[in-house]
């Protein structure tokens, strides 16, 4: 009797928590409807954004646009060519698996803070047990796409300095100076990120976070040459994501040189980067840069603005559609390790 009272009860068990493994697929959904609705749908200038895209779409200009979609799935396998690399000896997974993995955190993203949800959508496609080797990959994954963003960016934002702004020489000197120094900081850090390790070890209460503490050993995993892979992956997908802004432009009718043209996206970038937002004021505020950066080349506001925001949608909504296509088709609850194989 015992024996079959213990079945019932282990059978009942994934019935009874299907209701938040919905819960939790619908709390995504409406969160990614949630940001479509406030960002596009609601957006005070819609209807003025979508008369300037609707003016550019003829056959002299539709290229860059077509150019600029081609390369979406580009720039996330690049991502996921990163992510291989630092999870490779964590958990064996296909490509493909790993690519949903990356757009899943995309969609996490869209309506997180900092994109902090980014972990979380792709913890979903590995092993419970791996879930926080995996965050800790992920979080070297970013640090790698940082400081290439901030190395880029200070190139960018000299030259754009140098080029339209009027500062003393002393000035950009101090900033070049102060830019290369925390860049240099940055790549020692990152090249001995093991480093970590027994510094997490040490901080206080590390004892009563043990089970968490020691998924950072997976940080020994990593010696230079694969560490110069992910940057390697890491530049290829920021030289992508510039060209298709540079794409954006020329399709609004913005027209400015190839490499001025990357220097200023690298300058808007590395500003962009440097005032941590929410998810809608972060979207405002690469507006706002946008504006003070191309208003050396164009006087059109919206055409500027649409550019901006037109990057944002192809780059981040489609993705994340299609990650929340992923998310709903899998078992969260599984991944997240509160169900058995079994289950």
């Amino acid at each position: 009797m015992t024996s079959v009272a213990t079945q019932k009860e282990t059978a009942t068990k994934p019935r009874s928590r299907k209701w938040i493994e919905w819960l939790i697929k619908l709390l995504v959904v409406a969160g990614l409807t949630w940001v479509i609705y406030k960002q596009i749908i609601s957006r005070d200038n819609i209807d003025e954004l979508w008369a300037t895209f609707l003016a550019s779409m003829n056959w002299s200009k539709v290229g860059w646009l077509i150019g600029a979609v081609l390369l979406i799935p580009l720039n996330w396998a690049f991502e996921t060519c990163k992510w291989q690399v630092l999870i490779r000896e964590i958990e064996k997974l296909s490509f493909w698996k790993m690519y949903k993995a990356i757009l899943a955190g995309v969609t996490f993203s869209v309506f997180t803070p900092n994109r902090i949800g980014e972990y979380a959508g792709r913890v979903l496609f590995v092993k419970p047990e791996n879930n926080w080797k995996a965050v800790v990959a992920t979080l070297v994954g970013s640090f790698s796409q940082l400081l290439v963003l901030l190395s880029v960016g200070l190139i960018g934002l000299i030259y754009f300095i140098y080029t339209f702004l009027e500062l003393e020489t002393y000035v950009l000197q101090g900033i070049m100076f102060l830019g290369l120094a925390l860049v240099a900081l940055m790549a020692f850090c990152f090249y001995n990120i093991d480093l970590v390790v027994p510094i997490a070890k040490r901080l206080p209460m590390a004892d009563y976070f043990k089970r968490y503490v020691k998924h950072v050993n997976v940080l020994r995993n990593y010696n230079s040459k694969e560490l110069s892979k992910v940057i390697v992956f890491a530049l290829a997908r920021y030289t992508v994501y510039s060209m298709q802004y540079y794409l954006m432009l020329r399709f609004f009718g913005i027209d400015v040189a190839l490499l001025t043209g990357l220097a200023c996206i690298a300058t808007i970038f590395l500003l962009q980067t440097s005032v941590p937002l929410p998810p809608l004021m972060g979207l405002f505020m690469r507006g706002e840069v946008a504006l003070f950066v191309w208003g050396s080349f164009c006087s059109n506001e919206l055409s500027i603005l649409a550019s901006t925001f037109s990057l944002w949608i192809i780059n981040m909504i489609f993705p994340a559609l299609l990650g929340a296509i992923f998310i709903v088709n899998i078992n969260v609850l599984k991944s997240l390790g509160y169900e058995s194989k079994d289950a």
